[in-house]
């Protein structure tokens, strides 16, 4: 199989797990999606900023017997591993966020279908007797203390009301009664929320789809942002250029919108204008569930509502979901944050940044590592106006590590041996105060510092870890004798 063209959805994409093999585990032992699920996967695979002890770049994970869901499968993590996620794109690990920033720049738009669809071989309606999406949707909790069901790895697809502009992107969305949930939209950050925002100011509702279960390339092009993606740029493009062939879509049954044709759930239904939820309302706990940074977050008084009109799935559907600080988060926050600051910086200093990544410590978001390329005098400093392209590129990024071409950027003791060895903190520190960066960073807060003026603001900090132009020769890492690895292969 040619895993770049030819994996249509996720059933094919755990096909080609099952052909590499160790990258894909699946299990009959009944499991509770209420905490227990999640508690599981923290051990076989999870990594991230989950709470230590737990494993990384495990594989994924197929439960096939759910407790209160005999009719569905979940499965986790097939994201939460480089390796597997390059495989499932069909690219080298360390080329992901090249090949991703290629793919923003030759969109191939999707197409609406009128042949059947996969994802609507089921039709459950909000009016038929016994809908219930707690019974419908097999939604893990993370944590005992979450505030409900999640929805994590919902494609969330709306249509702007006045451009009439379609866009997808992943939000959190708790299931709190037969027939609703709420959404979390932060104020002014994804596409979703300008298009409600948008639709309230006008008095509508707002249709929106949520596609479950689809093909991984649409969930990595799904988490871009702005300015790489603006307002109007349909993500689902970039997984149509990937798959050089475009994202299928089809009508939903019951609201005026698409949805992803191959998924294996999808939920239709519409944003109410004007009202807002308590995300916490059933379990009073306080808490949303745990997010990427690695605690738990508190739960939102915000939330939009989403009044679920139908569910359409496939037979025997598959659910799909992930933790919240798992490094499958990692991997779809991060690859997108690479190709997005690759591509700045490749406009503004074409040549001088080699490769990027987004550190697993940061969740994808707030710390990248840049590989950077000084070929004569006049680079020095460059470095360091990368770092700043880096902050414009990806605005909630709050730390950027610079290190010369011979530092692998995605081996951690390598990062850390430049910072040893070619990093003064008195010189080699630039800072930042007072710079809007992400609210769901703990320490951003007043009450931690008296420079922050609001949550969500924090000091951007750049560490240059390069030799100056004028030192190259006295840093030069000690060579070793080049060998033939085939004649010592058994060894390796």
């Amino acid at each position: 199989m040619n895993n770049r063209t030819d994996i249509l959805d996720l059933r094919t994409s755990l096909d080609v797990l099952r052909e590499i093999g160790g990258q894909l585990v699946e299990t009959d032992i009944e499991v509770d999606p209420k905490a227990e699920l999640a508690g599981v996967y923290r051990h076989v695979g999870a990594g991230g900023t989950v709470m230590r002890p737990t494993k990384v770049n495990g594989p994924a994970m197929i439960f096939h017997n759910v407790k209160g869901h005999p009719d569905a499968d979940v499965v986790i993590g097939l994201l939460a591993s480089r390796e597997r996620v390059a495989a499932l794109l069909g690219c080298r690990k360390e080329e992901l966020g090249k090949l991703l920033c290629e793919c923003a720049k030759s969109p191939v738009m999707p197409v609406v279908s009128t042949a059947p669809a996969p994802c609507q071989e089921v039709v459950y309606r909000a009016e038929d007797p016994g809908f219930d999406l707690f019974k419908l949707i097999p939604a893990p909790t993370n944590t005992p203390v979450d505030a409900g069901p999640y929805i994590t790895m919902g494609m969330c697809y709306a249509t702007h009301p006045d451009t009439g502009l379609s866009d997808v992107t992943i939000h959190r969305m708790c299931i709190q009664s037969k027939d609703e949930l709420s959404i979390f939209l932060q104020p002014g950050s994804r596409h979703i929320g300008a298009m409600a925002e948008r639709a309230t100011e006008l008095n509508q509702k707002l249709p929106i789809s949520i596609s479950i279960g689809v093909d991984p390339a649409i969930e990595v092009a799904s988490c871009f942002e702005p300015p790489t993606t603006p307002l109007g740029f349909n993500e689902l493009s970039i997984a149509g250029a990937l798959r050089q062939r475009p994202v299928v879509l089809h009508k939903c049954v019951s609201i005026e919108e698409n949805a992803i044709a191959n998924a294996e759930y999808v939920i239709e239904g519409e944003i109410i204008p004007g009202v807002k939820v308590v995300e916490d309302q059933n379990s009073h706990s306080g808490y949303a569930m745990p997010e990427f940074p690695g605690y738990n977050g508190k739960a939102s008084h915000e939330c939009w509502l989403i009044k679920v009109k139908a569910v359409t799935t496939r037979k025997h559907p598959i659910m799909q979901t992930v933790i919240g600080p798992s490094e499958e988060h990692v991997n779809l926050a991060g690859i997108p944050t690479e190709a997005s600051i690759y591509n700045m910086i490749e406009k503004a200093l074409p040549g001088k940044v080699t490769n990027v990544y987004a550190h697993p410590s940061g969740g994808g978001k707030y710390m990248a590592v840049l590989q950077c390329k000084k070929a004569v005098h006049t680079d020095e400093g460059k470095q360091r106006q990368a770092a700043l392209l880096a902050f414009s590129a990806f605005p909630e990024l709050k730390h950027v590590i610079l290190v010369d071409e011979d530092v692998d950027i995605f081996d951690t003791n390598d990062v850390l041996w430049a910072m040893n060895t070619r990093f003064q903190g008195d010189r080699d520190i630039v800072t930042i105060p007072g710079v809007r960066c992400h609210p769901l960073d703990p320490s951003s807060d007043p009450a931690y510092a008296p420079s922050i003026l609001d949550c969500g603001i924090s000091c951007k900090t750049i560490f240059d870890c390069t030799v100056p132009f004028s030192m190259q020769e006295h840093f030069k890492r000690a060579q070793f004798l080049e060998v033939d690895p085939k004649k010592w292969e058994a060894f390796l």
